[in-house]
């Protein structure tokens, strides 16, 4: 069946107005505070939701099993074990099932290269928290500008790096700040040399160049502009994580799925082979959509103007120079029990004296109002 330019236009912009979206005559949020964008954010949330829903319940009994209300946690016996999570593993089934429950901002399906990986409270048999890495956008103007990358060799050095595409800690430990902890871990000594077991003789897809399988840094960015996680972490003496700032705005998001999917429609009826050109990894989608934008004379809608914050975490005290010089990296050395015990002592144990909310975090309460929630989907 052939698609209505018209009502494709209309389609798209009916979507974003009920997303609290303005078009007067530019398009955006109607302002950049935390609830806006959290409400703009709930209608692909719950699209997610209602599609996985089948999941959602059938894994119901088993997320339970393992969730711990706040006063069963003794803070100063918080064991962390890091699990790199395989595929239909009981861990795979946990994660995805937090993964798409408890953040305001919807999954997202990952996509080129991937490592999840779930942090474990052993001691109180629960999960802590958890991260999902996959592989960056090659361009990327504000991270390019930062690590001086250039037309030549960006793939190259890109490609040697992840993108934090879900990063955090499950309740009752999120009270206890046990993001910083979930971040502290992404540059562990256990992830760099599970990236680099995972991804040897890795070749770009592009132009068929070996990469070397070493993990120098991951980035991530923020929905709400700075975060107050990455801004003030640090181990030991050492900056983890560094502000390099904020993105243009641009992005997919604000296109939910159906939508994407009559956009390659209508491409294909204009006669774009969406196949070809466009690679593989997260640019492919950004510019699939860029380009059926123009075609209905669309293109600022490409921006939903909604600014992140962007972090860079470097795994080498040494990332200019390895990129500009190609000198050997000088690696930090962060086993991931000497993080543990550091955020521990740093952290969670004078929050968990100062603050008494992670206390009042009730497991039975919160998997009702999960249920109550489900059901209305």
């Amino acid at each position: 069946m052939k698609i209505d330019e018209n009502k494709l236009r209309e389609k798209i912009i009916n979507s974003l107005k009920s997303q609290g979206f303005v078009i007067n005559p530019h398009f955006g949020p109607k302002n950049n505070e935390k609830e806006t964008i959290k409400r703009i954010h709930e209608q692909k949330r719950k699209e997610q939701l209602k599609f996985h829903k089948n999941f959602l319940i059938t894994n119901f009994e088993l997320i339970k099993k393992y969730a711990v209300s706040g006063k069963e946690i003794d803070p100063e016996n918080i064991e962390i074990k890091l699990i790199e999570v395989s595929a239909n593993s009981v861990y795979s089934k946990i994660l995805f099932w937090w993964n798409l429950i408890w953040w305001s901002i919807p999954y997202d399906k990952p996509i080129g290269r991937q490592m999840r990986f779930i942090l474990w409270d052993e001691y109180h048999d629960a999960p802590f928290g958890l991260f999902c890495l996959q592989s960056p956008p090659l361009r990327s103007a504000v991270r390019d500008k930062f690590l001086e990358l250039n037309n030549g060799n960006v793939d190259y050095w890109i490609n040697q790096s992840l993108y934090g595409q879900r990063i955090g800690a499950l309740p009752p430990y999120n009270d206890l700040l046990g993001a910083k902890m979930v971040a502290l871990s992404m540059t562990s000594n256990e992830v760099r040399e599970s990236y680099a077991n995972k991804y040897r003789n890795t070749k770009t897809i592009l132009k068929e160049r070996k990469l070397p399988n070493r993990l120098l840094f991951i980035t991530t960015t923020s929905a709400y502009g700075k975060s107050s996680v990455y801004e003030r972490i640090k181990y030991k003496s050492e900056v983890v994580s560094q502000f390099i700032g904020f993105t243009s705005g641009a992005g997919t998001f604000h296109l939910p799925e159906d939508v994407y999917r009559e956009c390659l429609r209508y491409l294909e009826q204009k006669g774009v082979n969406i196949k070809r050109g466009y690679g593989t990894g997260p640019s492919r989608k950004m510019k699939l959509i860029a380009k059926a934008l123009r075609l209905l004379k669309m293109p600022t809608f490409s921006y939903h103007n909604i600014r992140r914050g962007y972090y860079l975490f470097p795994n080498v005290k040494n990332l200019r120079e390895v990129i500009r010089n190609n000198e050997n990296p000088l690696w930090y050395d962060r086993p991931i029990d000497d993080l543990a015990r550091y955020w521990i002592k740093r952290w969670c144990i004078p929050r968990s004296k100062r603050i008494g909310r992670w206390r009042d975090f009730n497991a039975d309460n919160f998997f009702k109002s999960v249920e109550k929630e489900l059901e209305t989907l």
